[in-house]
């Protein structure tokens, strides 16, 4: 009896068979009373009493190796990995042979604290008994598995300082809180909280100069007396999409849901519908940057197994897609949940127990490439991950800080929200942001509209946003690369900017308010993103993307006629400059026309260096002059 319930205590995965049995005889029958009362203990989840009765029973007898080994059990179901190590190392000391019993949970306990070589010695000495039962040799073999993973992964994550740091009692409290999401600037978070011990609420806090504010929880009509959690910000923190489990409207256990900011606060929850929501079980939603792509997790049907992670777009129409599986490259046969897509709208984050880790539900990282297909996903290593299952996380724009929710012993009960630097080789790509209103260049007020960014060398739409109802935006995109932006709206010339960020340094952030100007006769434009060879009327291959805006202008305005004028600098003879303006000019048309573009609605002519927008005399000044403009003929 005594020793069923010491393998209880001291590892809770496997039962062992026609093992090694230790003399009971020669216990003290005092400390065996005492052991049996820690054991009641035990059995209430009472470990610190058990471990104060044991204290006191291998005081009366050191010899008791049951005892010792029961200390350390309770200290590993305590996560306390220090003492479980010690106090199972005594217990070998005892008696060495009736030890190798217990090298399984021993050996969990060394992995605990990243001691990963000495872990694998100690499962495979458990593994040399030749009459184990099949659930032990299952549990021993996964384990034997994760140690050799990460032995073999060791060497890659030398140097890293794992230092979390909680986020204190203005956030964290008692209860227990989890599920962080943050704001593009870094400024809010708002988190899950369960209150009463049974509902989950969401609660927000601000960060003020170096420390985050009393957290509160969300005004408006969010928070009900149901069960509120698992949540997705969107970056400009206008959209709230989150999981609600067993309210009246749902479609099954657990079902998607979004509230929008107004200024009396969130707006009551709208259930996302049938396109997203079975059945099933579905939760963990992510935004994409630019909300146009949801990820989610969910226990459908058509899963690789458990849960999978899916992704569903929003339609022009303002509906949400039918959602796709992630596929055998993200999902496995277990559990893949808590997607995180980075601002940079690239890095996607997820935990999984299917796929190679330490133990348990494991954090990894795969990457979208330019056709929209994801990387193989990658271990975020020790210490990010280890032998416990790790939750959601989120990463600031920079890439460099990570928050997450953990028991770890600080914590102020439960769950806690901490935050901590992450390893250089799995931080996402650093991000730029662009914030500001697309405004009638008149009247001066906001006009909802798509607003677009795209990377001028490869062509690719980085990022659509649609603004707000009063024409707010704000576009998050990767650092390296050059872009074009363009805002379209009928019933105005589309605007057109490029911006040459790729040798900007990250972590900045650019306000551009953007004024439109209606289609009226003689309105003119630039187009900004019309580019040639040197000295060349050829068109360059990245002018493709303004041009294909130009002729949905021309196709979404049937009447419009418009010219095309070219302009030069004062760089070589004049007669040169206007032939090759005029030149320039005409190609624009030509690509038009062959667009499908009524020639009869296309002009175009060169003046050459004749009209500048600004002095000659600075290569700055050159290139604002070298230009190609639009004008409106007749609407």
């Amino acid at each position: 009896m005594i020793r069923q319930a010491i393998i209880l205590i001291a590892v809770t995965i496997c039962s062992l068979q026609g093992v090694a049995q230790y003399n009971q005889d020669n216990v003290n029958p005092k400390a065996a009373k005492l052991y049996q009362k820690a054991l009641e203990q035990a059995e209430n989840n009472n470990f610190p009493e058990g471990i104060r009765i044991l204290k006191e029973a291998v005081k009366i007898d050191g010899g008791f190796a049951d005892a010792w080994l029961s200390i350390a059990g309770m200290y590993g179901e305590m996560k306390d990995y220090d003492n479980a190590i010690f106090h199972y190392e005594k217990a070998r000391t005892i008696d060495s042979v009736y030890f190798r019993d217990y090298n399984l949970p021993y050996s969990i306990n060394l992995a605990g604290k990243g001691r990963f070589e000495d872990a694998l010695k100690a499962v495979n000495s458990f593994m040399t008994i030749n009459d184990l039962n099949e659930s032990s040799q299952r549990a021993s073999s996964y384990r034997r598995r994760c140690y050799k993973f990460a032995v073999e992964q060791a060497q890659q994550l030398q140097g890293y300082h794992f230092a979390p740091q909680n986020l204190g009692d203005s956030v964290n409290s008692s209860v227990s809180e989890y599920y962080p999401a943050l704001t593009i600037d870094n400024k809010q978070l708002i988190f899950t909280r369960r209150v009463n011990n049974f509902n989950e609420d969401f609660y927000e806090t601000w960060h003020d100069k170096d420390n985050w504010n009393e957290a509160k929880g969300l005004k408006g009509m969010i928070n009900s007396n149901m069960n509120e959690g698992a949540q997705s910000i969107s970056q400009d923190g206008q959209w709230l999409v989150f999981t609600g489990c067993n309210f009246p409207d749902g479609h099954g256990s657990c079902d998607l849901y979004i509230s929008y900011l107004t200024p009396e606060g969130w707006s009551e929850p709208q259930n996302l519908g049938t396109s997203i929501n079975t059945e099933y079980w579905e939760s963990a939603p992510s935004l994409s940057p630019d909300k146009r792509d949801l990820y989610f997790a969910s226990r459908r049907p058509d899963s690789y197994g458990g849960s999978d992670i899916y992704v569903s777009h929003l339609q022009a129409n303002g509906k949400w897609s039918e959602p796709e599986n992630l596929g055998p490259e993200i999902n496995t046969s277990g559990d893949e949940s808590c997607p995180f897509i980075h601002a940079d709208n690239q890095s996607l984050y997820f935990t999984s127990n299917g796929l190679q880790g330490y133990g348990g539900d494991d954090l990894f990282l795969a990457r979208k490439g330019p056709k929209g297909t994801f990387s193989l996903p990658r271990n975020l290593g020790y210490p990010i991950n280890t032998i416990e299952n790790e939750g959601s996380l989120v990463i600031t724009a920079d890439g460099l800080t990570a928050y997450y929710a953990s028991d770890r012993a600080d914590s102020r009960g439960g769950l806690d929200l901490y935050t901590f630097r992450m390893r250089p080789d799995v931080q996402p790509i650093k991000t730029l942001w662009v914030k500001g209103r697309v405004i009638d260049e008149k009247t001066r007020q906001g006009l909802p509209s798509a607003v677009e960014l795209t990377d001028i060398s490869s062509r690719q739409l980085v990022s659509r946003v649609q603004t707000d109802e009063t024409g707010n935006y704000l576009i998050t995109l990767p650092v390296g690369r050059d872009y074009a932006f363009n805002v379209n709206r009928k019933g105005y010339l589309f605007y057109s900017e490029n911006f040459p960020l790729s040798k900007k340094s990250p972590d900045s952030t650019y306000h551009i308010d953007i004024p439109l100007k209606p289609i009226s006769a003689n309105a003119t434009m630039v187009l900004k993103n019309i580019f040639f060879e040197t000295n060349s009327s050829t068109l360059d291959s990245s002018s493709q993307f303004e041009i294909d805006k130009l002729v949905q202008l021309l196709k979404e305005n049937p009447t419009l006629q418009i010219q095309i004028n070219g302009h030069t600098d004062n760089v070589g003879k004049a007669a040169d400059n206007l032939k090759l303006s005029n030149d320039r000019a005409r190609a624009v048309v030509d690509f038009l026309v062959g667009k499908g573009i009524d020639s009869k609605r296309l002009r175009f002519q060169g003046f050459g260096a004749t009209m500048p927008v600004a002095e000659n005399d600075t290569d700055e000044g050159k290139a604002r002059n070298r230009r190609t403009e639009l004008k409106v003929v007749a609407q």
